[in-house]
């Protein structure tokens, strides 16, 4: 029987199979704790931006800040989990998210927030998320091995969803049981789990088979053009982080801040229940997804299979943008949500499985790039061209050149050599 740590074929799919690693249980309870306290932080943040500066700019800095530092760094961040211990470097991004929780916290009780500390705690908030991602792939890895691999993506994916369906929620409990300074400082203890528990987990370099490997310099620039290039010689490869490049940059979540005018559109423009239902619909799909698909242990990770299920995501993301019909929105909010963790998480799978062991991190540290920082760039391709076309228009125009673009990579990376 092959071992967590080597992998191997598993015999047969198995339901929640990641969760049967006691490693991996930790540190799933660990990781959605602190996706859940990433979210409060957001959750408050954004008020007490709102109620101090009434600034749409420091609002759209807000979203630059979180996603501009995964396109810039995610390689670099990558390269330093090829390098170090990716337990220290999953520590160091907590400590990020606690300092910038416990800034928020000190300047709000001695009410000296001003624009400019806001706008340094934003971005220590975003590469936080830079040293996490890339270092917390390569050690689910090292926690479960192949065969469990897209398992422990996927419900890795399905934890992020529950941090941003509760998060909302304990967020505005803490900020009206304790107000915005108090709760955002008890936040900052939230992400404390995750740290104790990688304090002493026995997983990385020092428990892997053989011992580390071979300790690479990190070299900035040159490690991204080093691993475009090693990746390029990989079809398989290069067209799934192709195939997250592209749906974060032509669609990505930029229709999310454009769901009060969707809403009213469809005759819910009001902050009631059936606005709410609209803003959760597809957190709830990626649910579903998440429990359904592990529960059966369904779709297995298969190029062919990722790209299949993009493209049926950029149809239900094209029909939500012309629907006028509430609950066909929001039966199709519900297949976007689905479709997407679907995709992604077997995108992710098969990135980490055929990346070479020596540049793991560096690959991965792409692939995040690719799917998260693009998205920065999704509130042009929707928004902005929405101001100028309507955002029914832009969003349904987006998905349907995504869809044609996905439908050639698919012929292309499928085409005999």
């Amino acid at each position: 029987m092959s071992s967590p740590q080597t992998g191997g074929a598993a015999a047969s799919p198995q339901s929640f199979a990641a969760l049967r690693h006691p490693g991996y249980r930790a540190y799933f309870i660990g990781s959605a704790l602190a996706m859940m306290a990433d979210s409060i932080e957001h959750v408050i943040s954004y008020w007490i931006i709102f109620q101090k500066f009434h600034s749409p700019a420091l609002g759209g800095f807000a979203i630059l800040s979180h996603w501009l530092p995964f396109l810039f760094f995610s390689v670099w961040s990558g390269a330093l989990a090829d390098r170090f211990d990716p337990r220290r470097l999953i520590q160091l991004g907590m400590v990020f998210f606690m300092a910038a929780s416990l800034g928020w916290g000190f300047l709000i009780l001695t009410d000296t927030l001003q624009m400019w500390h806001a706008v340094v705690l934003l971005i220590i908030h975003g590469f936080a998320g830079v040293f996490w991602h890339p270092s917390g792939q390569v050690l689910i890895h090292d926690i479960v091995g192949t065969a469990n691999l897209q398992s422990a993506v996927r419900l890795g994916a399905t934890a992020r969803y529950l941090g941003l369906l509760f998060g909302p929620a304990v967020g505005g409990a803490l900020l009206i049981a304790l107000g915005p300074a108090h709760g955002v400082l008890v936040n900052a203890l939230i992400y404390l789990p995750l740290v104790v528990w990688l304090w002493k987990a026995p997983y990385g370099p020092r428990f892997r088979k053989g011992g580390p490997g071979p300790s690479r310099a990190v070299r900035g620039l040159a490690d991204i053009v080093s691993t475009i290039r090693a990746v390029t010689r990989n079809r398989g490869l290069a067209s799934m982080i192709l195939l997250s490049g592209l749906t974060s940059l032509f669609v990505g979540n930029g229709y999310q801040p454009q769901m009060p005018e969707f809403a009213h559109d469809l005759g819910h423009g009001d902050a009631d229940l059936s606005y709410s239902m609209l803003l959760a619909a597809d957190a709830a799909g990626a649910l579903a997804a998440g429990v359904i698909l592990e529960s059966r242990g369904l779709l297995q990770a298969r190029p062919r299979t990722a790209f299949v299920l993009a493209m049926l995501w950029c149809l239900a993301i094209g029909g939500f943008a012309v629907c006028t019909i509430y609950p066909l929105a929001l039966a199709l909010l519900f297949a976007v949500g689905f479709l997407e963790l679907s995709f992604n998480a077997m995108a992710q799978t098969l990135v980490q499985l055929r990346a070479p062991a020596s540049e793991r991190g560096r690959v991965i540290g792409l692939y995040i790039l690719s799917a998260l920082g693009m998205r920065a760039f999704s509130g042009v391709t929707v928004g902005l061209v929405g101001g100028l076309i309507g955002i029914h228009w832009s969003l349904a125009l987006s998905a349907t050149a995504l869809l044609a673009i996905l439908t050639t990579l698919l012929a292309l990376t499928t085409r005999k050599p």
